[in-house]
């Protein structure tokens, strides 16, 4: 199972960034996928998720309207568009995959919205 961010960076604040996640060694059309962030310090936060089937979306009310999530089952992968960033959007953004009582996570990838 493996599960690889990428597209972090840094920007400035109002600006935008698309991450990329992708999924192997699992059926991935199967499994509710989501975006975490962790900053130092602090616990690891939902972001955003995407369901299984149907692919309706929840965000996290700090990024309502800002953030877009999808996922493209042909391609085993997810994205988190990110728009209208913010000094705090900083963290480590964290991909997972869920279903039932299995969860698999990403390594990682790096946002720093900084001037």
């Amino acid at each position: 199972v493996q599960l690889v961010e990428s597209g972090g960076g840094l920007v400035q604040p109002g600006g935008s960034l698309r991450l990329s996640c992708a999924a192997s060694g699992f059926t991935f059309s199967r499994y509710h996928m989501s975006w975490y962030r962790q900053v130092p310090g602090k616990e690891r936060e939902l972001v955003a998720q995407i369901m299984s089937v149907g692919g309706s979306t929840n965000y996290a009310d700090s990024v309502k309207g800002r953030f877009t999530m999808s996922r493209d089952n042909a391609k085993n992968m997810v994205f988190l568009q990110m728009n209208s960033l913010k000094p705090e959007d900083t963290a480590v953004y964290y991909c997972n995959a869920r279903r039932l009582s299995l969860g698999y996570w990403g390594q990682g990838t790096q946002v720093t919205v900084s001037s």
